[in-house]
């Protein structure tokens, strides 16, 4: 039975998958910090940029879901599959995700902001030569 909103639930899902999101962008940092690359800057600069977008808009998500009293808490995990319980105004609802659709997911999130960096770069760009 569904407790939360479509809304609701798209908030506190997209904070979820953002989340981790983050904890990949940032363990992708320290492959390339502590990695065989021979030019290390270009790709931790495009990677930091990533990091922050996400952190930003994780932050302004926050800021909603303390609003509307939403929170998500991880219940369990094993090879298959993780649980979370979404929680909304007294109301809660668990939910079950295969691991492989949290990493599409999470993957659908990096590729998002990962569009977004060439814009990034650009405005970066032409500041330098402005």
């Amino acid at each position: 039975m569904r407790f939360l909103t479509e809304e609701e639930y798209a908030i506190a899902s997209r904070f979820l998958f953002l989340s981790m999101a983050i904890v990949v962008i940032r363990q992708d940092i320290s492959h390339v910090e502590n990695g065989p690359f021979k030019i290390k800057e270009p790709y931790l600069g495009l990677l930091k940029k990533i990091e922050s977008q996400t952190l930003e808009e994780r932050k302004e998500l926050r800021k909603v879901m303390n609003k509307q009293k939403i929170d998500v808490v991880t219940l369990n995990k094993n090879d298959s599959f993780s649980s979370f319980l979404f929680l909304c105004q007294g109301r809660e609802e668990k939910r079950n995700f295969f691991n492989p659709s949290i990493r599409k997911k999470v993957e659908a999130i990096i590729e998002e902001h990962l569009s977004n960096a060439p814009k990034m770069v650009q405005t970066q760009a032409d500041s330098l030569y402005t």
